[in-house]
């Protein structure tokens, strides 16, 4: 069968599972979205800027599996690339789509605009293979074999790929295979998955006290059913890394809490450097994971599972994948009983009087009582992913934040494309003043769109996690005070929006209640005092400085000792 080029770009991209596709037009991507523009299965969505379009199709891949993101060239691919590279550090799969200028111009090295002007054009592609798995320029000589290539390893490897798609060839005619793209995991070699089975049967059979150490992989390999029912037939207390956070079951008895080295809680911290087989799911100790590297994990007893392969002890088993390895140690296990690990009684809430200014000890706690089941919450870097980490979530609960490439100003757009994947799921964003004043166009999108998320906005007159590093009273850490709640009035007019602003504790409580009860859109500005901070974030902060300033280096004047 024939299909223009396009085209059979697009039913690709269909058969993977994507419904929408995020980004921006530029005149060499032009032919291709009309291409989609006349598919009814596949809709794609403008964004006000590139990187805002790569944020929002990592949101979108976090509750809907896989994304994708259209540029065009030169300008638009180095605009998005910061996201595409936040999606490859926190393993997500995205296809980016750019636009290429005509393949005849390219060949003939045409002094073209949205390049340097040299003639060449490889260095998108350089640029790119950094922060990508697979890359390809389409031709029609190359077409077939190279999108079913490069789509392959964005699934099998859950992180972007980069796809050039030169403007004169999308509607050339080529011969294509009927059969439809199958997105197939790897299943390594059934010998080396059995021997790794064997092992770890037989340590977890033989274990005192095991436990499952979570990270992001076990959502993004999908697992994380099987996962819960291992902890459920062998009673397996289970921590989360802060990638983890939410994957399973945070009410569950069997749930400790968050492993992060020496900022974890005392009975965490115990139970995980104490455990006689410890089961790593695709863990990495970053600094921000590991207390800046302050885990001791046993390294005997730790069983490292990966997503193709896997270590015991000092012994690696290649070809071994995350997802058959689990399957098979959860059919050959044998069932355990085992009492439900102690974990310390929560401390009373502090009612605080409704005429006291808030502050964020008052905050957080009421806000964990406002969740409710199958909510997504989103928590921007700095004040409020460092206290959504230390609170407990609801079950059937979605966690989204990036601690590892931790850009501010990501959640905006992220939550624009994870409530567009999951529109009948409740999404709430906490971010702060500094990092929305990044991305805050993309609120118009989120208007524009009819979405209905509830948006709290933090503010405290600038980068607070910085000033708790460095910085308290310094003006670099200051920023232009904006009428946050006039925001979505000057974006979309017709939109109807809740806006509040709460200084009190009793505004808080009015503020939430309403919202209970609202059914549209909300922006919440919540107003708190400029050096108040979570405790946690203000530990993190004289570590960050111990960290990376040195013995002789400037310190805040309440972090020195």
């Amino acid at each position: 069968m024939h299909m223009m080029i396009g085209d059979f770009l697009a039913r690709r991209l269909t058969e993977m599972g994507l419904r929408h596709i995020f980004g921006v037009p530029g005149d060499f991507n032009l032919s291709f979205l009309e291409q989609i523009n006349a598919r009814d299965d596949l809709a794609f969505i403008g964004n006000t800027n590139e990187l805002n379009a790569s944020y929002a199709a990592d949101g979108y891949a976090r509750t809907s599996g896989l994304s994708g993101v259209i540029t065009t060239w030169g300008v638009g691919d180095m605009s998005a690339i910061g996201g595409l590279a936040g999606s490859y550090a926190e393993r997500l799969p995205i296809v980016h789509i750019t636009g290429l200028p005509p393949l005849y111009a390219v060949e003939s090295r045409a002094l073209l605009h949205h390049t340097l002007a040299d003639g060449g054009y490889g260095n998108i592609g350089r640029c790119m293979a950094e922060f990508t798995v697979a890359q390809t320029r389409l031709t029609p000589e190359n077409a077939v074999t190279e999108i079913d290539r490069v789509l392959q390893a964005c699934w099998r490897e859950r992180r972007p790929v980069h796809i050039q798609l030169p403007s004169d060839i999308t509607h050339l005619e080529i011969e294509v295979p009927q059969t439809p793209l199958v997105l197939a995991e790897p299943t390594g070699d059934s010998r080396q998955v059995a021997r790794a089975v064997e092992q770890i049967v037989a340590k977890l059979n033989a274990a005192k006290a095991p436990v499952l150490l979570i990270d992001a992989e076990a959502d993004r390999y999908g697992i994380a059913a099987e996962l819960a029912a291992l902890s459920e037939k062998c009673g397996i207390p289970y921590a989360s890394l802060l990638p983890g956070k939410a994957i399973l079951d945070e009410t569950g008895a069997f749930y400790l809490g968050g492993y992060a080295g020496a900022a974890s809680l005392p009975h965490v911290r115990e139970a995980v450097e104490g455990s006689d087989c410890l089961i790593g799911i695709g863990a990495r100790f970053t600094d921000t994971s590991s207390g800046f590297f302050t885990d001791q994990i046993p390294t005997e007893s730790y069983i490292d599972l990966r997503a193709h392969d896997l270590s015991i002890g000092r012994e690696p088993i290649v070809a071994a994948p995350m997802k058959a390895v689990v399957q098979g140690v959860l059919s050959q296990v044998k069932a355990v009983s085992r009492p439900a690990p102690h974990k310390p009684a929560q401390a009373p809430i502090e009612a605080a009087q409704p005429d006291e200014a808030l502050t964020h000890k008052a905050l957080w706690p009421r806000i964990e009582q406002f969740f409710r089941p199958d909510d997504v919450i989103i928590g921007e870097a700095g004040s409020s992913h460092t206290a959504l980490s230390g609170l407990t979530l609801p079950k059937g609960s979605t966690y989204i934040a990036q601690p590892v490439w931790g850009a501010i100003g990501y959640t905006l757009p992220a939550l624009f494309g994870s409530q567009l994947g999951q529109i009948s799921r409740r999404h709430l964003l906490f971010i702060g003043d500094g990092s929305i004043q990044l991305t805050v166009q993309e609120l118009s999108s989120i208007l524009r769109h009819k979405l209905k998320p509830i948006i709290f906005l933090i503010n405290n007159q600038g980068y607070t996690v910085e000033r708790m590093i460095l910085g308290e009273h310094s003006a670099y850490n200051d920023i232009a005070q904006w009428r946050y709640t006039e925001l979505p009035g000057v974006f979309n007019a017709e939109a109807t929006v809740m806006t509040r602003v709460v200084e009190t504790a009793g505004q808080l409580e009015e503020t939430l209640s309403a919202l209970h009860a609202h059914e549209h859109a909300a922006l919440i500005e919540l107003k708190l005092p400029t050096l108040d901070a979570p405790e946690a974030l203000k530990k993190f902060g004289k570590a960050v400085a111990d960290y990376d300033y040195g013995l002789f280096g400037p310190r805040n004047a309440s972090q020195r000792s």
